[in-house]
C-alpha cells in the first residue's frame, strides 16, 4: 500500500509539473515552440498527407499530424514516444487492429498513465463517465479532447468563447441513453449555430446550470419528455409568446396528456432556429409533420401551388390564418366569424392582390350583400342579446378551406358544381343554376351584368329625384299653410 501511495504521489507531482510547464508554454507563441529531435524525426513523415492506416474491417485512418496545432496543444512539450511508447526512430512495429474503434480504445488507454482517476473525477462530467466506465461502458478520451491538438480545459483564456469550450465534446458524436432505451444524439453542428437567430447567445443562456465545472446528470424517460422539458426554457426570453401559446389548442392538447402536441422546439427548432417570417416554405413544412393530409390538400390549391412551385411569398400560409401561437379551435363559431376578416388581410390590400390583376372589391361586395350584412347583424345580436348566432355563409363555404382553386378557367365547372352543393346547405331547393342568380364578387357594369347595372343606375337617379320631390312637396305644404293663416 505504501508503494502504491508513493507511485500515485510521483505521478501527481509529474502531472503538476507538466501543468506548470504547459502554463508557461502558453505565454509563448506556438511558432516559438521548439520540438524535440525525436518529434521532428517523426514529423518528417507524419506531417505529410497520405499515410493511411488500414484495419481488418476495411476502415482506415490517416496518420497525419498538423504541426501548428500540435505546437499549440497542451502536449507540445511531450515527445511522440511519451504517448506512442512502442515507437521510436529506430523502432516502428506493425500493429494490427480489427477496427478503428478498437484502435481508438487502445490509444485512449495511454491517457490514463498520466491522468489518474483522482484528477479526472474532480470535474462532475468526468466523475459520471468514470462511474459508467465501472459499469462496463467505455468512453474514449480522444472523441472529446482530440489526439494531437488537445487544448487545456482549465481557464476560459484557452478558448475563444463558451461555445468553443462546449463544442470540444458536443461537436463529436455523443449520445445519451434514456430510461426507455432511446438514444438521444448530443452532437451539435457548429455551422447551424452560426446561422441561427440565437448565434449571439452563449450555451449557458439556454442550458443554465451547466458550465465547465458543473455538468449535472439529467434523467428523462424518453426523447419526447426531453423535448418538452427543453422547450420550457424558451419562456425565459419569449414570455409573451409563451403565454399566447398557453391559450392555444396545442397547449390544451398537451395538458390533456397528448405528448405528441407540438411545443416550441418542434416548430422553431433548437440550435438551428431561423427567422420564421423569412422562411415561409420552411414554416409550412413544419406543420406538415403533424398535419400531413391537410398539407397535401393545401399543396394542390391555388395558394399552395404558388408558394411551393412558384416561391410566391405573398400567398397565405398556415400561420397567417391559424396564427403562430394563439392557435384556436377552427371548428368553433367564433373562429368562423373571423374568416372574412382573415381573407381581407390580403384580398382588401391592393398592394398585394393588385400585382395579380385581382380586385379588392371582393371583400366590399361580400360585406354589402345579403350574406355579409346578415353576418354583421348576427354578430351584433350575439353581443347584445347573448344569443348564439347561426352559421352564415362565409368565404370558405364557397371557395373551400385548404383546397381553394380558381373560380375561372379549366376548373370553373367543378367550382360551380361544388358551389351548388354548398348553397343547398341553406337553400334546400337550389338548382344547378342557382349560383348564377348571384353576380359573385363583381361590381356590376355595362359589360358585366348589364341589367343589374341599368337597374342600379335607374335607382341612383330615381331615388334622389324622389327624395328631392318629397322634400319640395313638404316645403310647399308648409308655405301654403303659412299663407292661408
Amino acid at each position: 500500500m505504501g508503494l502504491m501511495n508513493v507511485k500515485k504521489k510521483t505521478v501527481f507531482f509529474l502531472m503538476s509539473l507538466l501543468g506548470i510547464l504547459a502554463i508557461l508554454a502558453g505565454s509563448v507563441s506556438a511558432r516559438d515552440i521548439i520540438l524535440s529531435e525525436e518529434s521532428n524525426a517523426c514529423l518528417d513523415c507524419h506531417a505529410k498527407r497520405g499515410i493511411i492506416k488500414r484495419f481488418q474491417n476495411s476502415e482506415s485512418i490517416e496518420a497525419y499530424v498538423d504541426i501548428d496545432k500540435f505546437k499549440s496543444s497542451a502536449h507540445n512539450l511531450l515527445t511522440c514516444a511519451d504517448c506512442h511508447n512502442d515507437f521510436s526512430e529506430g523502432k516502428h512495429p506493425k500493429t494490427r487492429f480489427k477496427s478503428k474503434e478498437q484502435y481508438k480504445i487502445r490509444s485512449s488507454l495511454v491517457c490514463r498513465k498520466c491522468h489518474i482517476d483522482e484528477q479526472i473525477k474532480e470535474r462532475s462530467i468526468h466523475a459520471r463517465l468514470l462511474t459508467e466506465e465501472k459499469e462496463g461502458k467505455l468512453h474514449i478520451c480522444t472523441n472529446c479532447h482530440g489526439a494531437h491538438e488537445i487544448m487545456p480545459l482549465t481557464g476560459e483564456k484557452n478558448f475563444t468563447n463558451e461555445e468553443h469550450y462546449c463544442l470540444k465534446c458536443h461537436g463529436n458524436g455523443l449520445n445519451m441513453t434514456l430510461r426507455n432505451g432511446e438514444k438521444l444524439s448530443l452532437k451539435i453542428d457548429a455551422s447551424l449555430l452560426k446561422h441561427s437567430v440565437h448565434k449571439k447567445l452563449s450555451c449557458q443562456d439556454c442550458h443554465f446550470g451547466f458550465s465547465d465545472a458543473q455538468h449535472p446528470k439529467r434523467n428523462f424517460s424518453g426523447i419526447r419528455e426531453f423535448s418538452i422539458a427543453s422547450a420550457d426554457m424558451c419562456r425565459r426570453c419569449h414570455f409573451d409568446k409563451y403565454t399566447k401559446s398557453m391559450e392555444g389548442i396545442h397547449y390544451a392538447q398537451l395538458n390533456q396528456g397528448n405528448l405528441k402536441a407540438p411545443v416550441c422546439t418542434d416548430c422553431h427548432g433548437s440550435h438551428s432556429i431561423s427567422h420564421a417570417s423569412k422562411e415561409r416554405i420552411f414554416t409550412t413544412k413544419r406543420c406538415q409533420r403533424c398535419h400531413a393530409k391537410i398539407y397535401d390538400i393545401y399543396a394542390k390549391s391555388v395558394h399552395g401551388n404558388a408558394l411551393l412551385n412558384e416561391h410566391n411569398q405573398d400567398v397565405p400560409i398556415c400561420v397567417d390564418c391559424h396564427t403562430a401561437h394563439t392557435i384556436e379551435e377552427p371548428h368553433t363559431l367564433n373562429y368562423r366569424e373571423k374568416i372574412p376578416e382573415m381573407c381581407s388581410n390580403c384580398h382588401a390590400n391592393n398592394a398585394i392582390v393588385g400585382k395579380y390583376g385581382l380586385s379588392t372589391s371582393v371583400v366590399k361586395t361580400y360585406l354589402s350583400d345579403f350574406h355579409g350584412i346578415t353576418l354583421g347583424f348576427y354578430k351584433q345580436q350575439k353581443e347584445s342579446l347573448s344569443k348564439s348566432a347561426r352559421p352564415i355563409a362565409v368565404c370558405i363555404d364557397c371557395h373551400g378551406i385548404h383546397n381553394i382553386n380558381k373560380a375561372t378557367g379549366p376548373d370553373s365547372a367543378t367550382v360551380k358544381a361544388n358551389l351548388a352543393k354548398r348553397c343547398r346547405k341553406c337553400h334546400k331547393d337550389a338548382t344547378e343554376n342557382f349560383p348564377d342568380a348571384w353576380i359573385s364578387h363583381y361590381e356590376s357594369s355595362y359589360s358585366k351584368a348589364p341589367m343589374v347595372y341599368i337597374v342600379n343606375l335607374m335607382y341612383n337617379v330615381f331615388i334622389p329625384f324622389l327624395i328631392a320631390g318629397l322634400i319640395l312637396q313638404i316645403l310647399l305644404h308648409i308655405w301654403r299653410y303659412a299663407v292661408n293663416r
